[in-house]
């Protein structure tokens, strides 16, 4: 994958290692470890040492032409991070080494036994076949959940209607907590005590001040937690369900935008109060001076391009946000201004650049990031482009930034290597003895983990600081 996919819509769903062992066309059998690990792809190699050409959630398939080693060949395997292995027997093996069954229990690495009958090239297929079932599946059920929240919100009591219709198609509970953290209105079943004060006390994480996070999640009695800011009122959204879907943080993202409109007081003052700051932009004011009769921060700014070409896009895509505060200069150009608790996700047919939380006063600095990062979007083919702060970083923000990458050492390894060469392929495939394509090939990944821009000077810069305070 060579960009960010939207996060409007669901990310392709590994398959358990069980759905293909489940397949009695392929005949595989498990010999050790748990059919639960993931599979993300799956990669062939006959190399004697597979490491360098791991990316990390592989099933790896062999025939064992260079396996000397069983042992050493299973903690090579292990430590790339690949998700199982698939031994093939015959031509070079009649049966699966005993040497390497017992490495891949002491390992905990699944492994599964391929008959001769069955192709390794089969079994690949499978693998993207399922996939892309697990993938329609989740599209189709965004979109009727996206569909039933839309109807839910046209409904005389809206705000009720959006949780019960967020209850159910998440099959938990959802909570709206007043700014004293009390409920305000729940739907959907209940939940142990005990996780209704875990979600409780994630409501009290998020929120409109300054600095702090817009989103939380956690697990507590077997449900998976998460909690939504709304908007700048103090409002927060808790959801509780017991299975972790790829799709579901689409489509609490939906309902937060829904119940962040529905929920907005003093609308008309709110637009009086920037129709007033226009004025005063007109009459001469310094920027500086007007932007306090705003809320003093901090403010995010979002530049977009694009958009269905329709005479409502913007505004479409300002509900969207869950702001009132936008500016079209044109019909495919977009401006907005959005309290820093907002959170903002791809939108369909809209190219997003934003920047970094800034106080009223710095506002300019921020059209400037945002602006700068909607053309990095746009060459870079992203929907989404945040501006990346290439300040100092503390030990926690380095660790913060890197965390996508904490558990795959090859992926940092890599990051380091490439940025300390300058980007240069070839020297950082002779320096780690691997081949520059499989250098490519883990750039690219990293830049999909961190959601980053690797072409950009600042994110290059700002990530080789976080490596050295990592």
């Amino acid at each position: 994958m060579s960009a960010q996919e939207p996060t409007s819509t669901p990310p392709a769903s590994p398959v358990p290692l069980a759905a293909l062992l489940a397949r009695r066309d392929l005949g595989l059998r498990l010999l050790a470890g748990s059919e639960d690990a993931a599979l993300h792809w799956v990669h062939t190699s006959e190399m004697a040492d597979p490491y360098p050409y791991l990316l990390g959630g592989e099933l790896l398939m062999t025939a064992g032409v260079q396996l000397t080693d069983p042992a050493r060949y299973v903690e090579r395997v292990v430590e790339a991070g690949a998700a199982a292995l698939g031994f093939g027997v015959t031509p070079v093996y009649d049966t699966v080494p005993a040497e390497l069954v017992e490495a891949c229990a002491r390992h905990g690495l699944p492994l599964i036994e391929v008959p001769p009958k069955t192709p390794f090239t089969a079994v690949a297929r499978a693998l993207w076949r399922l996939m892309a079932q697990a993938r329609l599946q989740e599209l189709r059920r965004v979109t009727e959940a996206q569909q039933s929240l839309a109807t839910a919100a046209a409904r005389p009591a809206p705000v009720p209607a959006v949780l019960g219709a967020l209850a159910s198609r998440l099959g938990g509970r959802a909570v709206l907590f007043a700014p004293d953290g009390t409920e305000s209105a729940a739907a959907g079943r209940s939940i142990p005590d005990a996780a209704s004060r875990a979600l409780a006390d994630l409501a009290r994480v998020v929120g409109p001040r300054p600095g702090g996070p817009a989103t939380a999640s956690g697990d507590s009695g077997g449900l998976r937690l998460a909690a939504y800011a709304l908007g700048g009122e103090g409002l927060t959204l808790g959801v509780a369900s017991e299975h972790h879907e790829p799709g579901n943080h689409t489509i609490a993202g939906v309902a937060v935008v829904l119940l962040s409109l529905l929920t907005a007081p003093r609308q008309a003052a709110d637009s009086a109060v920037r129709d007033a700051t226009l004025v005063r932009l007109l009459l001469g004011e310094a920027p500086a001076d007007a932007a306090r009769a705003l809320d003093p921060g901090p403010w995010t700014v979002v530049h977009a391009r694009g958009g269905d070409g329709t005479p409502f896009a913007a505004a479409a895509l300002a509900a969207a946000l869950g702001t009132p505060l936008f500016e079209a200069p044109e019909a495919t150009a977009v401006r907005l201004l959005l309290p820093a608790s907002t959170a903002v996700a791809a939108q369909p047919d809209w190219t997003l650049g934003v920047s970094v939380p800034v106080e009223a006063r710095d506002l300019a600095t921020a059209d400037t990031q945002a602006a700068r990062a909607v053309r990095s979007a746009l060459t870079t083919r992203k929907p989404l482009v945040r501006h990346r702060d290439a300040g100092p970083f503390s030990a926690d923000a380095a660790r913060a930034r890197l965390a996508p990458l904490a558990d795959t050492p090859a992926l940092i390894e890599t990051l380091r290597t490439w940025l300390s060469l300058h980007g240069s392929w070839d020297r950082t495939a002779a320096a780690m003895g691997i081949h520059r394509n499989t250098v490519r090939q883990r750039i690219a990944r990293i830049g999909t983990l961190l959601d980053e821009d690797l072409d950009d000077p600042d994110v290059r810069m700002g990530l080789w600081f976080a490596l050295r305070q990592g």
